[in-house]
Protein backbone atom coordinates (compact mmCIF):
# COMPACT_ATOMS: atom_id res chain seq x y z
CA UNK A 1 0.00 0.00 0.00
CA UNK A 2 2.50 2.47 0.57
CA UNK A 3 4.24 2.20 -2.58
CA UNK A 4 0.86 3.19 -4.73
CA UNK A 5 0.77 5.98 -2.18
CA UNK A 6 4.15 6.83 -2.97
CA UNK A 7 3.51 6.99 -7.07
CA UNK A 8 0.54 8.98 -6.36
CA UNK A 9 2.68 11.01 -4.59
CA UNK A 10 5.41 11.23 -7.01
CA UNK A 11 3.03 12.04 -10.10
CA UNK A 12 1.37 15.06 -8.16
CA UNK A 13 5.04 16.73 -7.35
CA UNK A 14 5.49 15.79 -11.09
CA UNK A 15 2.29 17.69 -11.91
CA UNK A 16 2.94 20.48 -9.82
CA UNK A 17 6.17 21.09 -11.01
CA UNK A 18 5.12 20.62 -14.87
CA UNK A 19 2.81 23.54 -14.26
CA UNK A 20 5.49 25.45 -12.34
CA UNK A 21 7.90 25.19 -14.73
CA UNK A 22 5.02 26.38 -17.43
CA UNK A 23 4.56 29.83 -15.29
CA UNK A 24 8.39 30.30 -14.98
CA UNK A 25 8.67 29.72 -18.51
CA UNK A 26 6.00 32.73 -18.68
CA UNK A 27 7.99 34.48 -16.45
CA UNK A 28 11.36 34.47 -18.68
CA UNK A 29 9.69 35.15 -21.77
CA UNK A 30 7.99 38.26 -20.16
CA UNK A 31 11.51 39.61 -18.31
CA UNK A 32 13.09 39.11 -21.40
CA UNK A 33 10.94 41.03 -23.65
CA UNK A 34 10.88 43.90 -20.58
CA UNK A 35 14.48 43.78 -20.64
CA UNK A 36 14.88 44.01 -24.40
CA UNK A 37 12.31 46.66 -24.23
CA UNK A 38 13.99 48.96 -21.72
CA UNK A 39 17.38 48.21 -22.85
CA UNK A 40 16.49 49.75 -25.97
CA UNK A 41 14.61 52.95 -24.74
CA UNK A 42 17.28 53.64 -21.87
CA UNK A 43 20.30 51.25 -21.73
CA UNK A 44 22.05 51.01 -18.40
CA UNK A 45 18.75 52.44 -16.58
CA UNK A 46 17.71 51.05 -12.63
CA UNK A 47 14.70 49.63 -14.77
CA UNK A 48 17.00 47.68 -17.07
CA UNK A 49 18.77 45.68 -14.32
CA UNK A 50 15.84 45.29 -12.17
CA UNK A 51 14.06 43.62 -15.57
CA UNK A 52 17.61 41.65 -15.64
CA UNK A 53 17.85 40.71 -12.41
CA UNK A 54 13.87 38.99 -12.64
CA UNK A 55 15.08 37.49 -15.41
CA UNK A 56 18.23 35.46 -14.36
CA UNK A 57 15.73 34.92 -11.12
CA UNK A 58 13.51 33.77 -13.72
CA UNK A 59 15.38 31.61 -15.41
CA UNK A 60 16.89 29.68 -12.54
CA UNK A 61 14.07 28.87 -11.10
CA UNK A 62 13.05 27.16 -14.83
CA UNK A 63 16.68 25.69 -14.31
CA UNK A 64 15.56 24.56 -11.11
CA UNK A 65 12.36 23.25 -11.65
CA UNK A 66 13.52 21.07 -15.25
CA UNK A 67 16.35 19.78 -13.20
CA UNK A 68 13.95 18.27 -10.18
CA UNK A 69 11.64 17.23 -12.89
CA UNK A 70 14.45 15.04 -14.47
CA UNK A 71 15.80 13.76 -11.92
CA UNK A 72 11.91 12.85 -10.25
CA UNK A 73 11.72 11.04 -13.48
CA UNK A 74 15.34 9.51 -13.59
CA UNK A 75 14.41 7.96 -9.66
CA UNK A 76 11.24 6.44 -10.72
CA UNK A 77 12.56 4.94 -13.43
CA UNK A 78 15.12 3.58 -11.49
CA UNK A 79 12.74 2.26 -8.99
CA UNK A 80 10.15 0.93 -11.40
CA UNK A 81 8.48 3.77 -13.44
CA UNK A 82 5.93 1.24 -14.99
CA UNK A 83 4.87 0.34 -11.48
CA UNK A 84 1.76 2.75 -11.90
CA UNK A 85 0.64 1.09 -15.26
CA UNK A 86 1.25 -2.17 -14.84
CA UNK A 87 -0.77 -1.90 -11.14
CA UNK A 88 -3.87 -0.49 -13.53
CA UNK A 89 -3.51 -3.36 -15.60
CA UNK A 90 -3.89 -5.43 -12.85
CA UNK A 91 -6.94 -4.00 -11.38
CA UNK A 92 -8.79 -4.54 -14.35
CA UNK A 93 -11.05 -7.06 -14.66
CA UNK A 94 -9.86 -9.99 -16.65
CA UNK A 95 -11.74 -10.58 -20.27
CA UNK A 96 -12.44 -14.10 -21.03
CA UNK A 97 -14.61 -15.96 -23.29
CA UNK A 98 -17.01 -18.19 -21.17
CA UNK A 99 -18.20 -21.43 -22.88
Amino acid sequence: MAAQSESRESWSVARQLRRVRTLYAAGVLLWAASSIGTAWSSPGSRPMWTSVLLLVVFASLLGLSSWWLRRLGAGRAAAGGQRRSVSVRASAPARHARV
